[in-house]
C-alpha cells in the first residue's frame, strides 16, 4: 500500500499543494501558522519526503569539498586519486567536487583553509582534521552557513563535525602492538615509535593503543617515547639512521604516520639484523619493502572504502537523512604473503603484451 503523498499532507493541513511543497522542501516565504499546520499533518500521516524527487525537481547539485594535506605523501596521493575517481563516477548524479589542500600538521594553515570554505558556495566538506581549539571558530562559522562537516581519516574536534569516517585508530595501534609483542616470543626487547605530530588525532590514538597493549601484555618490552617526524621522509630517515647507530639493541620499530620511504631506506642501509618493523598504509614503497623483506607488516585503512563512505554520508546529511547503517571500518593487515594484485604492475604487463 503506497504511503501518504504531498497532496494528502496539503489536504490534511488545509493548505495548498504549493504551500505544503514549500514547507516540506524548505523553500521559505511561508507563514509560521501554515508551517505548523503542515508539520502536524506530516507527523499525523507519517509522510516521508521523497528526497530524490525533490532534488530532481530543483535540479539539485551537491557541491562537495575535500580538504586534505598537500605534498607528496603517498597515502594522500592515494586518497586524492580515489576522490577523483569517485567524483567522476558520481558526476551523473549531479555531484560536483573540489579538492582543497592545506599544509600537513599546520594548524594555522588548516584554520585559514576552513575559514575560506565558509566564503564558498558548498553544501558539505570532508576534512582531514587536527585536534586544536583554534579550529573550533572557523568550523562553527562553516556550520552556521549550513555546510555539513565530517572528519576524514584524522578526526576534528567532535562537537564541531557531524560524523567521522575512518578506522578506529586505537584498535589499529593495539593491533600493531599485538603483532610486535608476538614477534618477540617472550624475549625482552626495546621498541621505538615514530609519529608525524601529536596534533593529529589518528597518530595520538595509535600511540595510545600501542602503549596500552605493550604495557598490559608484554611487560618484558621497553617502549621508548615517540620521535616526531612531521611525516617527512628525510626527517624519518635521519632519525632512524641515528637510532640504529646509537641504539643497535632496538628490536622493533613502529611508525604510526607517513614518511615510510625514509624509514625503509634507513633499514635497507643499516648493518646487522634489522628490527621487526610495522608501518601504516599499503603504497608502492611499502609494498616493495614487504617484498624485499625490509619491513614485516603493513596496516592499511582502505582509503577507497573511506572515500566512498564520505560521499554517502555527506549526501545523506545534506538531505537531512540518517546515513545508511555501515559496519565498523576494520584495517587490513598485509604481510609478504597476502599482498593484493598490484594495479600498476598489471597495467605494465598489459602494455607489454599489447
Amino acid at each position: 500500500m503506497p504511503g501518504p503523498t504531498l497532496s494528502d499532507v496539503a489536504q490534511a493541513a488545509g493548505v495548498s499543494y504549493a504551500t505544503a511543497d514549500r514547507v516540506i522542501n524548505k523553500r521559505g516565504n511561508v507563514a509560521e501558522k501554515s508551517i505548523a499546520k503542515v508539520q502536524r499533518a506530516v507527523a499525523a500521516l507519517g509522510y516521508v519526503r521523497n528526497v530524490a524527487a525533490a532534488n530532481l525537481s530543483r535540479s539539485r547539485v551537491y557541491r562537495l569539498a575535500f580538504l586534505i594535506p598537500k605534498g607528496s605523501n603517498a597515502f594522500f596521493n592515494r586518497i586524492r586519486d580515489h576522490i577523483i575517481t569517485a567524483a567522476d563516477h558520481l558526476s551523473v548524479e549531479r555531484i560536483s567536487v573540489d579538492i582543497v589542500e592545506a599544509s600537513a600538521f599546520a594548524v594555522e594553515g588548516l584554520q585559514a583553509s576552513i575559514a575560506d570554505l565558509a566564503q564558498q558556495d558548498i553544501d558539505g566538506v570532508a576534512i582531514v582534521g587536527l585536534q586544536s581549539a583554534a579550529l573550533e571558530e572557523p568550523l562553527a562559522a562553516l556550520r552556521a552557513q549550513g555546510v555539513v562537516v565530517i572528519g576524514l581519516v584524522s578526526d576534528l574536534p567532535q562537537a564541531f563535525r557531524s560524523a567521522y569516517i575512518g578506522i578506529d585508530n586505537i584498535v589499529a595501534g593495539r593491533t600493531a602492538a599485538r603483532m610486535v609483542g608476538m614477534a618477540h616470543a617472550g624475549r625482552p626487547g626495546v621498541i621505538q615509535t615514530f609519529a608525524g605530530s601529536l596534533d593529529a588525532r589518528d597518530h595520538v590514538e595509535r600511540l595510545q593503543g600501542f602503549a596500552q597493549v605493550i604495557g598490559a601484555d608484554f611487560p618484558q618490552l621497553t617502549l621508548r617515547d615517540a620521535i616526531m617526524t612531521k611525516d617527512d621522509p628525510a626527517v624519518l630517515m635521519a632519525q632512524a639512521d641515528d637510532l640504529l647507530m646509537q641504539h643497535p639493541g632496538t628490536t622493533a620499530l613502529y611508525n604510526v604516520g607517513a614518511g615510510n620511504s625514509g624509514l625503509i631506506r634507513s633499514i635497507a642501509g643499516a648493518a646487522g639484523q634489522r628490527p621487526f618493523c610495522v608501518v601504516h598504509e599499503l603504497v608502492p614503497h611499502s609494498r616493495q619493502a614487504l617484498i624485499d623483506g625490509h619491513i614485516d607488516l603493513v596496516i592499511d585503512q582502505r582509503p577507497d572504502v573511506e572515500i566512498n563512505r564520505a560521499f554517502t554520508v555527506l549526501r545523506a546529511l545534506i538531505d537531512e537523512r540518517d546515513p545508511p547503517p555501515m559496519p565498523d571500518l576494520m584495517p587490513t593487515i598485509y604481510v609478504q604473503d597476502n599482498l593484493p594484485a598490484d594495479p600498476l604492475n598489471d597495467l605494465m604487463k598489459a602494455k607489454t603484451h599489447d
